[in-house]
């Protein structure tokens, strides 16, 4: 099967873009014949009046749907997966896809189809006002802390929304969890176009064994507040015998406080082996995010390497950690609660034990990539035979598994 990917990458690494390239990745292992379509938000800093294009180009760029629909004509793909389209592609480029007749599968890996900002989560709690239709609320709010910046989320947003980009050229839909269909079902998108297949996580040589007596509880993710890093803080000032490093990238923005906890550690962004090593060394992992996550692929890594994990009892969250099995879950917002499952868990590591062997046969089975392989492709081969019956409108399918 032919394939033409669509993605634009973050400016900076990003969870989203790792589950981008395990699927191309796992695509390419099977045989397929790919072309893929990416730009990068990086590309803003160095083109002129990068700021004001992005702004125009979130709502409509000619660049990329010249591109696409060069590309399609060259490649005369059997399925087109798409999955970031902010802010240089745009949702524009999916009724080309569907007047070529290429059947379109986008990827959910945020919030952005009912919340401009795609995190439910506006100056520093959980924000739901842009549901029904109400996505000027971004603007209002000023969600992302800049006006203009506001505004061009929430235009792009309504603007799609208007016009019926989505509804109206997507086939099918591909949700990591349930909760995430759950949400995209109650805004009025068709169930039965979407689909839930746990992200792909692939396995890793991971010494079986307790970590190192000086061990400690790891964070890996996004610097900032809507991942409940100021939590992570006041759950460490908790805890003072008990060690912390903090790994990932300073979102843009975020400032962290100018006095922190003695036994926390702040090491950077790390990838590859040394990522591997920093969750091998820990003896728990803990993450707080006070938004919706629509997976949590450290949560998946951390289980992977078998490391249990301490996570809000909000969201996706209940879907991948087994409280009191693979993890335990804390009561959102609430430092004391996080706090004292750290503690629990710090002081019993033959439970850690038991619970990581447990994480890492959950993970292993819910998220291989044959299983995500034989789902997906199930999805696409049913879009591309409709699509080749001559149909108008996107298919209705279900794939059967994580139904």
């Amino acid at each position: 099967m032919r394939f033409l990917l669509i993605h634009n990458e973050y400016s900076a690494p990003s969870g989203e873009d790792v589950q981008f390239q395990q699927i191309v990745r796992v695509l390419a292992e099977h045989g397929h014949d790919l072309r893929c379509y990416v730009r990068s938000s990086a590309e803003i800093r160095s083109a002129a009046l990068g700021r004001t294009r992005a702004f125009f180009s979130g709502i409509l760029s000619r660049q990329s749907r010249h591109a696409v629909r060069t590309l399609i004509a060259t490649l005369r793909p059997d399925v087109v997966f798409v999955q970031n389209l902010f802010p240089l592609i745009s949702p524009s480029i999916l009724p080309i896809c569907r007047q070529m007749g290429c059947p379109s599968i986008m990827r959910v890996a945020n919030y952005r189809l009912v919340c401009p900002n795609g995190l439910h989560f506006s100056h520093g709690h959980v924000c739901e006002r842009c549901l029904g239709g109400r996505e000027y609320w971004c603007l209002l709010r000023n969600c992302e802390e800049s006006l203009p910046k506001s505004a061009g989320y929430a235009l792009r947003s309504a603007v799609a929304r208007w016009i019926g980009w989505y509804n109206n050229n997507v086939s099918a839909y591909i949700c990591a969890t349930q909760f995430l269909k759950s949400r995209l079902v109650a805004e009025g998108f068709e169930e039965s176009r979407v689909h839930v297949i746990p992200n792909i996580v692939y396995d890793v040589e991971s010494p079986n064994g307790p970590p190192a007596s000086n061990s400690y509880v790891a964070y890996v993710g996004r610097i900032s507040r809507e991942k409940g890093i100021p939590l992570i803080l006041k759950a460490a000032e908790l805890c003072p015998e008990i060690p912390f490093r903090l790994v990932g990238t300073v979102r843009a923005g975020f400032r962290l406080p100018s006095s922190q906890p003695s036994n926390v550690e702040f090491l950077g962004p790390k990838y590859g082996t040394d990522l591997a090593s920093l969750y091998v060394g820990a003896r728990l992992t803990v993450i707080a995010s006070q938004c919706f996550e629509t997976f949590g692929m450290s949560v998946a890594e951390s289980m992977l390497h078998r490391r249990p994990v301490v996570v809000p009892r909000h969201g996706v969250f209940p879907e991948f950690v087994r409280d009191e099995e693979t993890g335990a879950l804390f009561e959102p917002g609430s430092a004391a609660d996080l706090a004292e499952k750290i503690r629990c868990l710090w002081n019993n590591p033959e439970i850690c034990i038991s619970m990581g062997q447990a994480g890492r046969r959950d993970v292993l089975a819910r998220s291989n990539p044959e299983t995500y392989y034989r789902a997906f492709m199930e999805v696409c081969e049913k879009v591309a035979v409709f699509a080749r019956d001559g149909a108008t409108r996107p298919l209705p399918v279900s794939s059967g598994y994580f139904e």
